[in-house]
């Protein structure tokens, strides 16, 4: 794993296969994409890495660090000669910690799998990846219905493709109770000005990058100059983000802007939030577990089921259009209750034992 997103995801997975240690014998390889955000999700799941390979370069790009993550996990895979490597999701270390393995002739689990827009560029590159994950695996874990229908479609073998539902609303329930009952405290608490309805902002994707996140920021300045709203925004390290989220918004006495909140802390923002506006895919999926309607600046998703259940309305990088969507959540009662409900169509938090069962009926066979 090499990413925050990834730590979430593959933390409660890692817990439920070291439960079993008469079953499993687990390493764990971490490339370091983004340091200080894995670092902070490998402690909330107390996961200390056995490969630490430290990857991560000021402004390196997709070529370079793909290129490294081959190279360098080589020998780790040498060493470990391990029965099954599991990676998640869509992201370079995804791509290249499975092509690596399939270079050694290693079988590949792939959590998250099946995810598709149907677009190259969007999210780019993580739609590239993760249809590649596919084609290299073995075993393939998907978190819904839909996901499982889009693998099939391209031919992989039903037998080895399993609904699972998603690891991440396993690690959303955790953090959740934990900080409930007082066992995990967030190292950041916000606390809204009365009578002011928090908004929670966070923006990353490549394929904004430029005149998409310009949008985005002069949609999120008109939002801002409402007496009624709180914005905060936990800001992405990629330095493509700040300066245009400064731009717009760095003078609004509404607009806050922080530091990447580590995964406790976001879990407790998101849980006081009267709405959400993410790129996120994480994101999208946590939202609906926590009752809040979401707003995606994306032009497409690989995750349509609660686009259709009516709790995340895809907006694009139209700023009228984002504006529009979020002056009727803020200002009508009743469409805000129809989007604002309690459900999750990407699991029910038990994902984490499903994939450890599929896993020891693999190896056993």
């Amino acid at each position: 794993m090499g990413t925050r997103p990834e730590a979430i995801k593959l933390g409660p997975v890692i817990q439920e296969l070291r439960r079993h240690p008469e079953a499993f014998h687990v390493t764990v390889c971490v490339t370091a994409q983004h340091r200080e955000m894995l670092d902070q999700m490998l402690q909330v799941f107390e996961i200390r890495p056995d490969f630490d390979l430290n990857l991560m370069q000021p402004g390196q790009s997709l070529t370079a660090l793909t290129a490294r993550v081959l190279t360098t996990i080589e020998p780790v895979f040498r060493e470990v000669n391990p029965d099954l490597v599991l990676v998640q999701g869509d992201t370079t270390t995804t791509f290249a910690g499975a092509l690596a393995a399939f270079y050694q002739r290693i079988p590949v689990g792939h959590i998250e799998a099946g995810l598709r827009t149907f677009d190259l560029w969007h999210p780019f590159p993580e739609e590239m990846n993760r249809v590649f994950a596919g084609r290299l695996s073995a075993l393939h874990f998907a978190a819904t219905p839909a996901a499982q229908q889009n693998l099939l479609n391209e031919g992989v073998n039903s037998s080895f493709v399993h609904v699972t539902g998603n690891t991440g609303i396993d690690a959303l329930l955790f953090v959740q109770r934990e900080i409930l009952a007082g066992r995990l405290e967030p190292a950041y608490r916000f606390v809204p000005k009365a009578n002011r309805k928090l908004i929670v902002v966070t923006v990353h994707r490549r394929e904004s990058f430029g005149d998409g996140l310009r949008r985005i920021a002069s949609g999120l300045q008109s939002i801002a100059r409402r007496a009624d709203v709180q914005i905060v925004i936990p800001v992405h390290p990629n330095p493509n983000v700040r300066p245009v989220l400064d731009e717009y918004l760095g003078s609004l006495p509404t607009v806050t802007m922080v530091e990447p909140l580590d995964y406790v802390s976001f879990v407790d923002l998101m849980r006081q939030a009267y709405l959400l506006i993410t790129d996120s895919g994480g994101v999208q999926e946590e939202g609906p577990s926590l009752g809040k309607p979401i707003l995606v600046v994306r032009e497409k998703t690989e995750r349509p089921e609660a686009v259709e259940a009516g709790s995340v309305a895809l907006v694009g990088t139209d700023e009228r259009l984002l504006v529009h969507q979020a002056t009727r959540l803020l200002e009508d009662p009743i469409e805000y209750r129809r989007r604002a409900f309690v459900h999750n169509p990407y699991g029910d938090g038990q994902a984490s034992p499903r994939i450890a069962s599929l896993i020891h009926s693999f190896l056993s066979e």
